[in-house]
This record gives structure tokens, C-alpha cells and sequence, in this order.
């Protein structure tokens, strides 16, 4: 029989099935946040899953894509990277000529009208006042500048269903027969980074310091230093981990034990948050920072 406990520790250690599978960031630093959508499924034979999305401008990729990343005992399709499985599937909504016309990285063109966003023409803003109605403050690194991801945090508010993710791009990973039991546009969420870099060994430092040793030696430091240094740094990232296990992981606050109640019953009403949702953009200023 399902268990709480078997689907927590499914999230719990979502950032430990390889390097290219993650628990959902919605602070990514390399990605702007705009919308996000959270969606449940439950099966028969105890099969559960999860399909979070999250729609963000990426610069470096240039494009707005919709990140869908999957939970479950039951998934299916996962891409590989490096050999290893991911727990995410990349989806674009908006048609690519009407996106690249209307832009000149990092802003919308002045003269930008619209975007085909599933086939539905959706109008875009390049008047200032239209923003700063809907407490969008404009970054203007240059007057009358409008970026993309200010562009697409205006439209998400009256074209908000257009870009989620359709039942066949959430069932990419997920099989057909399980039931959509649960959507949330919003709750309360932490995001869970855990720094995955195995402790090096006193002869894998000895070997790095022998390669380096003139550059090294022009630096006045010794193999001691750097075995120091290194150690000091591991610690750093242990004691990081330690806090981001006890204050962020899914299982330590009330969303996700909640949510796992409601797969292991099949009953919704076992969400009841008392936790203020904070998924909205606004709430992630650090988001696409880097």
C-alpha cells in the first residue's frame, strides 16, 4: 500500500537521482519566473505522480520555455543527459518567428504588436503606463526599454491559460491512465539546492598541486594550503547542504507532506494549507539574477 513516507522520500531526494535531475527551482538564477502551475496525478497499483510548471525567460537560451519537472513511481519518456535520466521535459509555447520578430535581446522591439502563442494571436505592451497599472516595475536599463520577461510577466495575466502546459505535454513523462486528481496555481514553496561535489582525497590533491606546482609556487602556496583551503571549502559545502536539508527539503514543512496525503488517500481535501502561497513572481526577485 502507498505510503506518505514513500512519496516524500521521492522528493526528498529528488536532487540525488544524478546530476541532471532536480527539485524545482522557481529562484533559478538563470531563468526570470513568470508563471507557475502545479499539477497531481494518482493511479491504480499505488502509481502517483507529479508534474510541476514553471514558465520563465531563460537569456541565455533566449527564449521563454515552459519547464515541466516530474515526480513519481511510474514515469515514463525521460530524456537522457550524459547517460544519466532527467526529471524534465522542455516545451515552448510561443510560435518562433512571431518571438524572435518581436525582439531584440534582452527587450521587445518598440515596434512589437503581438505574440502567436499557440495559435492565439496575444497582444503585447509597449507602453510603460500598462505595466506600472499592474505593479510591474520596469528595469529601464535605457528609457522606454521593456524586457522580455516584463513583456511576458503582463501578458501571463490575461493569457494565463494559453501558456500552460497542454495534457499532452503533462503526460509526456506520465502515463496515460493516471487521473489529474489536483491543480494548484499556487502554494507555498522553498526551493531545495544541495551542492553535489564529492570530497577529493589527499593523493587526488597531491596529484593536482604536482601538475600546477609553478603556478602554484608563483603563488606562494603549498601543497598544505591547498589541502587547507580545499578542506575548508568542503566544509562550506557541507554545512550548506545540512541547512538545506533541514529548512528546505519537501518533507520539512507542511506543502508536500499535504500533498502526499491527498496521493496516498485519493482525497483532495487533505490540502489545506495555513502557510500563505508565495509562487507568484514577485516573491522570487532573484530569479534569472545571474
Amino acid at each position: 500500500m502507498l505510503s506518505e513516507e514513500e512519496i516524500i522520500t521521492t522528493l526528498d531526494y529528488s536532487n540525488s537521482s544524478g546530476y541532471y535531475s532536480h527539485f524545482t527551482s522557481l529562484g533559478h538564477p538563470y531563468s526570470y519566473l513568470i508563471d507557475c502551475r502545479l499539477n497531481v496525478f494518482k493511479g491504480d497499483n499505488d502509481r502517483w505522480a507529479i508534474a510541476i510548471e514553471r514558465l520563465g525567460y531563460n537569456p541565455r537560451g533566449a527564449r521563454i520555455d515552459l519547464e515541466i519537472d516530474y515526480f513519481g513511481n511510474c514515469l515514463v519518456n525521460q530524456e537522457e543527459d550524459n547517460g544519466q535520466l532527467t526529471n524534465t521535459h522542455r516545451f515552448y509555447p510561443i510560435d518562433d518567428d512571431s518571438y524572435f520578430d518581436s525582439i531584440e535581446e534582452p527587450c521587445i522591439k518598440p515596434d512589437a504588436t503581438h505574440w502567436l502563442v499557440r495559435g492565439l494571436k496575444v497582444p503585447l505592451s509597449t507602453n510603460k503606463q500598462d505595466y506600472l497599472d499592474k505593479d510591474i516595475e520596469l528595469k529601464e536599463y535605457e528609457p522606454g526599454e521593456i524586457n522580455i520577461e516584463e513583456a511576458g510577466r503582463l501578458v501571463i495575466i490575461s493569457h494565463r491559460v494559453t501558456f500552460r502546459a497542454t495534457d499532452e505535454e503533462l503526460y509526456t513523462s506520465i502515463p496515460a491512465d493516471l487521473k489529474k486528481i489536483l491543480v494548484l496555481d499556487e502554494w507555498h514553496h522553498k526551493d531545495f539546492n544541495e551542492i553535489d561535489e564529492p570530497a577529493m582525497t589527499d593523493e587526488q590533491l597531491k596529484l593536482i598541486w604536482e601538475l600546477n606546482r609553478k603556478n602554484y609556487e608563483i603563488m606562494g602556496m603549498t601543497l598544505e594550503t591547498l589541502t587547507f583551503m580545499t578542506r575548508q571549502q568542503e566544509n562550506s559545502k557541507t554545512d550548506y547542504n545540512i541547512q538545506q536539508w533541514e529548512e528546505n527539503r519537501p518533507g520539512s514543512y507542511e506543502t508536500w507532506p499535504m500533498l502526499a496525503k491527498v496521493i496516498a488517500t485519493g482525497d483532495t481535501s487533505h490540502y489545506k494549507p495555513t502557510l500563505a502561497p508565495n509562487t507568484h513572481w514577485t516573491n522570487w526577485p532573484d530569479s534569472g539574477s545571474l
